[in-house]
């Protein structure tokens, strides 16, 4: 899962990149109004943390640019800001949670989590695809209780095209969601590609996979 941390205090910034990416969230930081925007319009994320106080004008602007474009994703303000108000504003405008500074991280983290569940569509910890089990929380995937070891790119890739099953998603879209950030990635790269096959193969050696297909010059997609 992509996340835009817009904080522009650089300690608390690192701090909360080093705890979600421990979680194994991918994270980018944007300091400023304009750079928020323009990631967001770049790159595609699950969720976004946005602080209101940003030197280059208000956090409310950025969400109501990203709610005008329609975007789903998700967005819980952080902000020094106490008021009733600001919450109710923040709120309105379509934020989806609202943390008054200071918080626990254990805190952001559990409301980031629910955020995204409840936004991008999964209710439950645990996803069934052809009687392979993926944990999400763990980090884990396994077929009739026998673990499958996959890297956290395998699974990452997997997790994705399981929540979008019976759609295809192209090869610009899972580079997005797994590596963050699709500007530092060339485009005649052929590294989605070999992870997917690798994933295949270890997954092949529990049971069928025809499921899995490779839509050709477009992407992949896992049919329930």
């Amino acid at each position: 899962m992509n996340i835009l941390i817009v904080e522009d205090t650089k300690e608390l910034a690192v701090e909360l990149i080093d705890y979600l990416s421990k979680s194994g969230y991918i994270c980018k930081w944007a300091a400023t109004c304009e750079s928020a925007l323009e990631e967001a319009e770049v790159n595609q994320y699950d969720a976004m943390l946005l602080d209101l106080g940003l030197p280059d004008g208000s956090g409310f602007d950025v969400l109501k640019s990203v709610r005008k474009a329609k975007s789903k994703m998700a967005v819980i303000v952080i902000t020094a800001r106490g008021e009733l108000d600001d919450k109710i504003n923040g709120l309105e405008l379509g934020a989806d949670d609202y943390l008054t500074k200071p918080f626990a991280l254990t805190e952001l983290g559990a409301r980031l989590y629910a955020v995204i569940r409840r936004i991008h569509g999964f209710a439950v910890n645990e996803l069934d695809v052809h009687g392979f089990k993926i944990q999400l929380q763990d980090y884990k995937v396994s077929f009739k209780e026998n673990p499958i070891a996959l890297t956290k790119k395998e699974f990452d890739i997997f997790q994705y095209l399981v929540l979008n099953k019976n759609r295809v998603i192209t090869r610009l879209q899972l580079t997005e969601h797994v590596w963050g950030d699709v500007l530092e990635v060339s485009s005649d790269s052929n590294f989605i590609d070999v992870h997917v096959r690798n994933l295949r193969k270890k997954l092949d050696k529990h049971a069928s996979i025809e499921w899995f297909e490779t839509v050709r010059n477009v992407g992949y997609r896992i049919i329930s």
